[in-house]
């Protein structure tokens, strides 16, 4: 099935619920590093997606709510509709603005859990599952 090409600046959209936690989510952008332009921008390929960080997000993972922690929202995988199965540059799946990706939450400060008793105990998760989004301003080209 057709759908949008993803192109440099393209948005990635996180959702705030990641498992237990919520984070405070922010966009990230898309940078394109394939052959072909759309709108003036380079598209995106595979692995683009991977390039792609959000640091310094806050969350809560209650009971860990004060102080709350802090850490880097990523995308894990792709859903399989947002690979392009016959359009490619540089040999690689041109990525397409699909459904939902799989996304990540890296926890670099844990959010702590506030006593009593003392001390504050620190959020033993380090890593926590969420979904993402892409919102594109290409209107244009379509690829499948």
């Amino acid at each position: 099935m057709l759908d949008f090409i993803l192109i440099t600046g393209d948005q990635v959209i996180f959702k705030p619920t990641f498992g237990k936690a919520t984070v405070g989510v922010r966009p990230g952008r898309l940078t394109g590093t394939g052959r072909a332009k759309v709108k003036g921008k380079t598209i995106c390929i595979e692995g683009d997606e991977k390039k792609v960080t959000v640091p310094g997000c806050t969350y809560t993972s209650p009971p860990y709510i004060i102080p709350p922690g802090s850490g880097t929202l990523s995308i894990a995988s792709l859903a399989p509709n947002q690979k392009a199965k016959r359009v490619k540059s540089k040999g690689k799946a041109v990525l397409l603005k699909g459904s939902s990706f799989t996304a990540k939450f890296q926890v670099m400060v844990p959010a702590m859990k506030p006593p009593p008793p003392p001390p504050p105990t620190p959020d033993i998760m380090r890593l926590y599952s969420g979904t993402g989004t892409f919102t594109t301003f290409n209107n244009r080209a379509k690829g499948t």
